[in-house]
């Protein structure tokens, strides 16, 4: 193939050499009328399983169409695994912070209601859609998992302890994430993010005693919540490649 497609497209369907792909209404909507693509106009999917895929566009009467994969174009890459735990935020925000996590490599999502969280809910399906959305205009991929909002004692209580935890205290007396991460490698690990009101002292006591939560800092400042989920994400990557 002579030029790689412009337009990349996540889909749930298994991907295979000339096995076309059935896409849902949104996706032939946005392909055949936002792209004005038309029939055998290549487009480049992928499904977070079987590697990225150039694939032909067959349209299906007026509204309907399908994509056809002809071509590999790239292996499914082995990635990281690295989750974000953080307590949701208002507004649009949380779905920022999906689609920011999503560009920054976090495998995992993690919803946490804390003592000073100020909302007690997210919306799911709307992070996924910014971290589908993410992943296909940044060329990864795949798409983080994303769990349910859970209280943050649930989430503790059922941790993997193999899996170190770097819990982003504000206070201002732990190492830097850089020097704290160090040694994690291309390992497992999480990152915790507070919500936009800090840890409660109580919370911050408990995080301080389980073997598998290592206390970090984000530097001089006391970031927003957005902000800390961005930079701590940014700092593990940069700990991973040294």
């Amino acid at each position: 193939m002579s030029e790689r497609p412009r337009h990349r497209l996540f889909v749930d369907a298994d991907l295979a050499p000339g096995i076309a792909v059935a896409l849902d209404d949104g996706q032939a909507h946005y392909l055949t009328h936002v792209l004005r693509l038309g029939d055998g106009d290549k487009v480049a999917v992928f499904n977070g399983r079987d590697g990225e895929w150039c694939a032909g566009l067959a349209r299906q009467g007026k509204k309907g169409a399908a994509l056809i994969p002809a071509e590999s174009l790239a292996p499914q890459p082995v990635e990281a695994d690295t989750s974000l735990v953080f307590a949701p935020i208002r507004g649009a925000k949380v779905e920022f912070v999906a689609e920011k996590a999503t560009e920054l490599g976090a495998t995992r999502l993690i919803p946490a209601v804390t003592r000073r969280t100020v909302i007690d809910r997210a919306n799911a399906q709307r992070m996924r859609a910014n971290a589908v959305e993410a992943a296909e205009q940044c060329g990864r991929l795949a798409v983080p998992a994303i769990e349910d909002i859970r209280k943050l004692d649930q989430i503790l209580g059922a941790w993997n302890p193999a899996v170190p935890l770097f819990f982003c205290d504000e206070a201002g007396d732990a190492p830097h994430l850089l020097d704290a991460a160090r040694d994690i490698g291309a390992g497992p690990a999480a990152l915790l993010i507070g919500p936009e009101g800090g840890f409660d002292p109580v919370e911050r006591v408990l995080l301080r005693r389980l073997p598998f939560v290592r206390p970090s800092g984000l530097g001089p400042r006391i970031l927003r919540a957005e902000t800390a989920a961005i930079a701590g994400l940014a700092l593990l990557q940069a700990a991973r490649e040294r």
